[in-house]
């Protein structure tokens, strides 16, 4: 039985147990997401850090439920995880970006935590402007393709394909495509991705740039955008969605695949880079919904969770744009959560480098907001709002066969620097804490944009300074 089918068996059986409870719970629950299989990538939702090609970090699989909770810490790992996938045979295969040294891909033991196999890649400066803490180049970014392998972008501005040897105890590098004619000098690659077609896409913080590598040929096709593109983007069967610092975008490949821009519109932006930002943008990797919509947040003062229709031409590109959390302290860079018409949103304001020993202690400011688009496509609204729990900067995961957000959250702690981390569960239905468990104490448990994982059999994991931790039902 493949991993999809076994997986998809799991969320059936969840969904009826958790049936009865949901239905006495209050508020509209969220269907199961429905994106597209990517036939380059991985199963759905395990082949990148936001689950699928839609990025919805949605998961029709079921996660820990409450009650009877263990926690776990892995083999401490001198470098942090953020991005976390998962082969056929469940096995964590993850490429961990580290402050001043290189990154480095790794199998990890699902169950015991334990590093299998790990492979160090090319290293190079973190470019100017670029916070070492918010360096997200060389891995950060990456994806498990339909063979198992993970594919990442190096610092070098290369693009490397690993596959995990038969032993199971090492990588071969098994291909090397040379970015470097389109990425120069100081430039990074923020994410790469394929297309429904096997094209690999990618991007460029500085400068940003748009490209296309035909994988057969080598032949690479790119345009300069002119504007800072820092996040993942969303890849749909017939376009590609990425935001910059000033405008959302929907782009396609045309002749001789030369990237071209179908439509872009300007969001609003206050211009300040808010703390916990990484520039004055929006924080979000694009989320499309059914039906067709795609969301982000713009950087305006409260910021706003915007909807677009993503049609090709439309006589009214913006659905709405729906103000969340406080003038003056709101703030994401993490991707929307989003399925059926819903979208959930974390507020990551205040958050500063854990290795900022001026500032240890600093806490988030809290909040989470679910906004959902109404029946008839025009306009959204609020369906509530958490101002108690401190995200502080995961990117958190929610699951429709229990109805609950997956997060990990920070409170003060006795001393500056002795902060409190958390495995906490939101009600999607109502935005109340379902559950808390304690995972770490002090910069050790700090995620650092970390993104929560949903294993194949319902266990939750996330990368932190300390190693990768795990959240599991006992016994």
């Amino acid at each position: 039985m493949s991993l999809h089918l076994r997986t998809a068996l799991i969320a059936a059986v969840a969904l009826l147990v958790t049936s009865a409870a949901a239905s006495a719970a209050t508020g509209p629950p969220i269907p199961a997401p429905r994106p597209p299989q990517n036939p380059h990538m991985a199963d759905n939702p395990f082949n990148n850090i936001h689950n699928d090609p839609w990025m919805t970090d949605t998961y029709r699989e079921a996660g820990p439920r409450p009650g009877n909770l263990e926690t776990a810490l892995g083999t401490y790992a001198p470098s942090l995880c953020g991005s976390l996938t998962f082969d056929e045979r469940g096995r964590i295969l993850s490429v961990c970006p580290s402050v001043g040294s290189a990154p480095t891909a790794r199998l990890f033991d699902p169950r015991t935590l334990a590093v299998r196999a790990e492979l160090r890649l090319p290293n190079a400066p973190t470019p100017p402007g670029t916070a070492e803490f918010q360096n997200f180049a060389g891995g950060g970014y990456f994806f498990l393709d339909e063979r198992g392998r993970i594919w990442s972008a190096t610092k070098t501005n290369h693009l490397f394909v690993l596959r995990v040897a038969g032993d199971g105890r090492s990588f071969r590098r098994v291909a090397d495509y040379d970015l470097t004619s389109a990425v120069t000098g100081t430039e990074r690659i923020s994410s790469a991705l394929p297309d429904f077609r096997g094209r690999v896409w990618f991007v460029t913080k500085a400068n940003g740039k748009v490209g296309v590598l035909n994988t057969r040929t080598r032949r690479i096709r790119y345009l300069r955008t002119d504007e800072e593109i820092e996040n993942s983007f969303t890849v749909d069967r017939d376009a590609i969605y990425i935001v910059s610092d000033k405008h959302m975008y929907r782009f396609s490949a045309g002749r001789n695949d030369r990237p071209r821009v179908d439509w872009k519109v300007r969001y609003d932006n206050s211009g300040i880079v808010k703390p916990g930002q990484v520039n004055a943008g929006s924080g979000t990797t694009p989320t499309i919904l059914p039906g067709g919509y795609v969301a982000i947040t713009d950087n305006a003062d409260p910021m706003q969770v915007v909807v677009y229709r993503t049609a090709r031409k439309t006589r009214r590109r913006t659905v709405c744009e729906v103000p969340v959390f406080g003038k003056g302290g709101s703030a994401t860079e993490n991707s929307l959560l989003g399925s059926g018409r819903s979208l959930i949103v974390e507020n990551n304001f205040g958050y500063v480098s854990p290795f900022d020993t001026a500032n240890a202690g600093k806490l988030t400011t809290p909040g989470f907001a679910r906004v959902d688009i109404n029946r008839n496509g025009r306009g959204c609204r609020i369906v509530w709002t958490n101002t108690e729990e401190r995200g502080a900067s995961v990117v958190p995961k929610l699951s429709t066969a229990t109805q609950i957000i997956y997060t990990y959250t920070q409170d003060p702690g006795a001393a500056p620097g002795q902060e409190q981390w958390s495995w906490v569960g939101l009600s999607a239905r109502t935005g109340k804490r379902v559950f808390k468990v304690p995972s770490a104490t002090g910069v050790g448990g700090n995620n650092n944009y970390a993104g929560l994982a949903i294993g194949p059999d319902g266990t939750a994991y996330l990368g932190t300074i300390g190693g990768l931790r795990a959240l599991r039902q006992a016994g």
